[in-house]
């Protein structure tokens, strides 16, 4: 028996991954405009900063940031070859790595947030009114909820 999305479920899927692929898009058009690199290096170096010691393991790294994960050790290569973190080995884990930033990663990440803030806002915030900013959150926390809880249940 073949399967086939309704109308309306094609649209929201659709329109949820053309939402998402278009402001990313534009994001990233946005820091390259400004000189800076893509917003995932950002990411990385946002997540990093707001770590304790400004250090997590590189596999719970992956988790956290918006880039797919098998992406992760590829850009912190490139992160690392730039100066803007490094990797030191997980003391109680000969396995494990942490990626630590450096001065020179939080330079760069201060300098990069004026210009992620108003991309933000011209292509995403401001097209949306408090309210329904609060029935996305509430569509988000619903759809990440379910996936992670099918997919710890596995």
């Amino acid at each position: 028996m073949k399967k086939k999305l309704t109308d309306s479920e094609t649209r929201a899927w659709v329109g949820f991954v053309k939402a998402q692929q278009t402001v990313l898009e534009k994001l990233d058009d946005d820091l390259k405009k400004h000189g800076y690199p893509p917003m995932s290096w950002y990411d990385v170096l946002l997540e990093l900063e707001k770590t304790r010691e400004g250090r997590i393991r590189q596999n719970e790294l992956g988790q956290l940031i918006l880039l797919s994960k098998y992406n992760v050790s590829r850009l912190l290569d490139r992160l690392e070859k730039e100066g803007l973190i490094k990797r030191e080995p997980c003391k109680e884990d000969t396995r494990g790595v942490f990626a630590v930033i450096t001065a020179k990663g939080k330079k760069l990440r201060n300098r990069m947030w004026p210009v992620y803030y108003e991309s933000i806002k011209e292509h995403f915030l401001s097209r949306f009114s408090e309210k329904e900013l609060g029935q996305m959150i509430k569509f988000n926390d619903k759809i990440v909820k379910f996936a992670i809880t099918r997919f710890d249940n596995r």
